[in-house]
């Protein structure tokens, strides 16, 4: 994913090969993005509560606004919604395309020390998302993805002085086993996804608290993630593409496409079925 970014403005869509063109500037955004989350440890970052109740840290802040800040000018008047200034969005019209930024994904697992929080940034255009970055800091590593160009995995090096992503290598999910391997929330596991899996010949379970369950499907390490209660467009947007880039699907719990930039209903999705295997995901019924 090599080559010049093009220079875009508000109203200009955003096809999949101009994506592929953008990956290596926008990936070196989410590896700066990346290492503000590392910089102060999660015992003594600053937090506070949302009116969501959810809680958000100076970590958050500062990884939304190198993203914000760095695709502004990589992208200059190109919408972008981001978890943590969403509310500062206005009206503005998100068609053709836009960006979608969740700064740091599963702030609860980052607070708790573990290292599956990720940073998030997608590309969508008309209601698709085309193109992703999700980045897992503490784990030192990052996959990307453009729908039709391929998915690939590859290292954060996040030191003195650089902030950037290396050795990259293609990803392709897996077919379907006899006994799938399933990629769960562990904050939000609901009844309904609950019931939903005891009717599925599950082989092993995973627990995780962010999007690198999109990843895990992505690089053939599990096979179904689903969550049948609702989120926002900026926790899925990236794991979307970068799922269906890597052959896999993702739709609505009924089998729909989902729809991104629903400003009216703020940017919430009711739920979805991410499968490696399309063929499989086609068999399934609620």
């Amino acid at each position: 994913m090599q080559g010049d970014a093009p220079t875009m403005t508000r109203g200009l869509e955003i096809n999949p090969q101009q994506a592929e063109r953008l990956m290596d500037a926008l990936t070196e955004i989410v590896a700066r993005a990346s290492a503000a989350t590392l910089a102060t440890s999660f015992d003594k970052v600053e937090r506070r509560t949302k009116d969501d109740l959810s809680p958000v840290t100076m970590a958050d802040e500062a990884s939304e606004a190198i993203i914000i800040e760095g695709v502004n000018k990589l992208l200059p008047g190109l919408p972008i919604i981001a978890e943590e200034s969403v509310a500062r969005a206005g009206a503005i019209s998100l068609e053709p395309s836009f960006v979608i930024v969740d700064p740091l994904d599963g702030t609860k697992e980052f607070l708790a020390g573990r290292d599956e929080f990720t940073v998030n940034v997608g590309i969508v255009t008309h209601g698709v998302p085309i193109a992703g970055i999700i980045a897992a800091p503490a784990q030192g590593l990052l996959w990307r993805g453009v729908v039709g160009g391929g998915a690939e995995k590859l290292k954060l090096r996040l030191g003195a002085g650089h902030a950037d992503a290396i050795d990259g290598s293609a990803i392709r999910a897996r077919p379907a086993p006899a006994r799938i391997d399933v990629a769960t929330s562990r904050s939000h596991l609901d009844k309904q996804t609950e019931e939903f899996l005891t009717r599925l010949a599950v082989g092993k379970r995973t627990m995780c608290g962010s999007s690198v369950k999109f990843c895990h499907l992505a690089e053939g390490s599990a096979d179904i993630y689903p969550r049948l209660s609702p989120t926002r467009e900026w926790d899925i947007a990236a794991g979307q593409a970068i799922l269906v880039a890597a052959g896999g699907s993702m739709t609505g719990p009924q089998g729909a496409a989902l729809k991104y930039g629903n400003r009216d209903t703020g940017f919430l999705v009711p739920g979805f079925i991410a499968c490696g295997d399309p063929a499989f995901a086609a068999t399934l019924k609620l």
